[in-house]
């Protein structure tokens, strides 16, 4: 056996036992970073879950190293940027524990509905206090799911057995797919106002991060339960905890916190509020299967084989990788800003390829583009190999048109997104080496996507308009670092971008749609 492989963390028996049966397997468990460094040279294949980071002074260290394994879904630990430039693939198991974390989430709703962990730690104190823990049925409540994807399927599916009716929050799953599961397709403001349970099945992103704060805990009725097994920070806690001890919401069951371990949370605080140690993907069954899942793909990789899963190395050939792979980062961002600006629930997602690159295979700018599309609706990363598969599970029809001839650049890439609201187009190009956004809706601009927050706005053009805008921010504290205006006819429609050294709140956001004129105001960041 010539390959020798790393498992770092703990995974299931049969995981190890998959792996040694082709090659030399060393388990060492706790290894501190600088240990992990001087020995990792001698591997070919790393193997991890959460607690072992393989950072890039790690993956630079591995000289052997050929694929990093992660047994589960989260990749977070691993520096996605280093590993590509060492040619190192990084697999992951996303599937493995859905079932798993999709029971949790109806143990804690049923829990929570009545009051099981309050009541059982009551009678063995010895208090005998049936009033005290009434509980309600779940029959004819309304389940609001914010995310509909493997986990919040899965969900769906289990809780239509009690008879609740069912809502979600999604935008890239069309409604076609949520009829086919049974689910309402809704906003998020309408979900916060008619669910009396509200469930989260995100992953924890720029976008997603306090997506349920003060402003959101304020619209939904009073007796509403939250349940969150998919990431901490999602839901602000500090707010979710007042709104609980106001009497806004009448309880919420966590498993997963902003920071873990969470033995000093401010939530542990409340009698209302049912707490477990990140028990979500805690099965024998799950454990098993994220472990033979990543066992099988790192043999994969290390026989040459295609892995179901590969995170961050799509395979094109020397003569593609060539032409395609300065533009990847610039398709992501074309698709992440798309996803931003779009209303609605989308229904097609049309993507179109003009110039050089259309003579070439264009899979792996599909899969960059729809990775940024979907960033913020699921934690599996979208490759080459499991795109059209992603795009299929949501029920969304993607299209791809090529033409050689490009009027105003080079190549161009462009994307439209169609929703039950509208339709959203941006386009991208490589300037002198960088990605740049070209083109938003029918307005032509020309920003280059470095980072931070920015701030679209449509409106008319007008003497004094951006002035208005300006002392706006300016009274906010907000610097304007550039600004880019485009329009289709003197005193027409017009778009005004602008990159903005901090975030925009939602108050400034609201002082800026009253300002006459301004028809809307989207703060994204890319």
């Amino acid at each position: 056996m010539s390959w020798r492989i790393l498992v770092a963390d703990p995974i299931a028996d049969e995981g190890v036992e998959a792996l040694r049966a082709e090659a030399t397997v060393d388990v060492k468990l706790g290894l501190k970073p600088e240990e992990l460094a001087s020995v990792i040279g001698d591997y070919d294949a790393l193997v991890v879950r959460s607690e072992t980071k393989a950072t890039a002074e790690i993956i630079e260290a591995g000289q052997r190293l050929q694929v990093i394994g992660r047994a589960g879904i989260g990749v977070d630990s691993i520096d996605l940027k280093a590993a590509p430039r060492r040619g190192v693939v990084v697999v992951n198991a996303p599937a493995g524990n859905v079932s798993s974390a999709a029971e949790h989430t109806l143990a804690l709703l049923l829990a929570l509905a009545r009051h099981v962990p309050q009541a059982c730690s009551k009678l063995k104190s010895g208090e005998w206090n049936r009033k005290a823990f009434t509980g309600t049925e779940l029959r004819n409540k309304t389940l609001g799911l914010v995310g509909l994807g493997r986990v919040g399927e899965q969900v769906a599916r289990m809780v239509k057995g009690l008879e609740m009716r069912l809502i979600a929050y999604d935008p890239f799953v069309s409604e076609e797919r949520g009829d086919l599961l049974g689910v309402e397709l809704v906003t998020l403001e309408e979900l916060l106002k008619r669910s009396d349970f509200i469930t989260i099945h995100v992953p924890m992103t720029s976008s997603t991060k306090g997506i349920i704060g003060r402003k959101e805990l304020g619209q939904v009725k009073p007796t509403v339960r939250f349940i969150n097994t998919a990431r901490g920070g999602i839901i602000d806690e500090e707010a979710l905890y007042e709104a609980i001890e106001e009497g806004r919401v009448a309880g919420a069951a966590l498993d997963v916190f902003s920071k873990e371990p969470a033995t000093d949370n401010i939530l542990l605080k409340s009698d209302r509020v049912i707490v477990t140690p990140h028990l979500g993907a805690s099965t024998e069954e799950a454990q098993t299967t994220v472990a033979v899942d990543v066992a099988e793909q790192v043999l994969a990789v290390l026989g040459g084989r295609p892995a179901r899963y590969a995170v961050n190395v799509p395979l094109m050939a020397p003569e593609t990788a060539k032409v395609l792979t300065p533009f990847l980062s610039g398709a992501s961002n074309v698709g992440h800003l798309c996803a931003q600006l779009a209303d609605g629930h989308t229904n097609t997602i049309v993507i179109k390829y003009e110039g050089e690159i259309a003579e070439h295979d264009t899979a792996p700018l599909k899969a960059a583009v729809l990775g940024g599309l979907l960033e913020s609706v699921t934690e599996e990363r979208v490759t080459l190999v499991n795109a059209s598969v992603i795009a299929q599970n949501r029920g969304l029809k993607v299209v791809e048109q090529k033409t050689v001839k490009c009027e105003n650049y080079a190549n161009l890439i462009s994307v439209e997104v169609t929703t039950d609201v509208g339709t959203t187009t941006v386009a991208g190009t490589l300037m002198r080496g960088e990605p740049h956004i070209v083109r938003v809706d029918s307005y032509w601009i020309d920003i280059v996507p470095t980072g931070g927050y920015w701030l679209f706005s449509d409106h008319l053009d007008r003497p004094g308009l951006i002035g208005e805008v300006g002392m706006v921010a300016g009274r906010s504290d907000i610097n304007i670092s550039s600004m880019q205006v485009g329009r289709l006819e003197p005193r027409g429609r017009a778009l005004m971008v602008l990159s903005v050294d901090k975030e925009v709140n939602k108050d400034v956001r609201q002082q800026l749609l009253a300002i006459p004129d301004v028809y809307t105001v989207k703060v994204v960041k890319l």
